[in-house]
């Protein structure tokens, strides 16, 4: 299939591609803190600490995570804004 894409080892029509991303995505979903725990021995969490302090968002300010995972930049976030802020977290799945 010389006029495909690649995805992994392989080579699947470009249509194809989009649909086998989301699978990889929604399969990983419930698992998806873990399996970064894993890979970086905890420290994804110490960096997303350190993205909310540096980003010193303030109460009643705007968030945008975009492809935001499980969305805990996002609650962390939202403890930073208030009430009277907003963030908008989305993300290719809805898990």
């Amino acid at each position: 299939m010389s006029d495909g894409v690649d995805f992994g080892y392989e080579r699947v029509p470009a249509g194809e591609k989009a649909r086998r991303v989301r699978g990889v995505f929604d399969s990983v979903a419930g698992k998806y803190d873990l399996m970064n725990d894993l890979m970086s021995g905890g420290l994804h969490r110490v960096w997303k600490a350190y993205t909310v302090m540096v980003a010193n968002a303030q109460p009643g300010q705007r968030v945008l995570d975009i492809a935001g995972g499980t969305g805990d930049l996002a609650l962390a976030f939202s403890k930073k804004v208030g009430r009277d802020g907003r963030v908008v977290h989305t993300d290719i799945n809805e898990a």
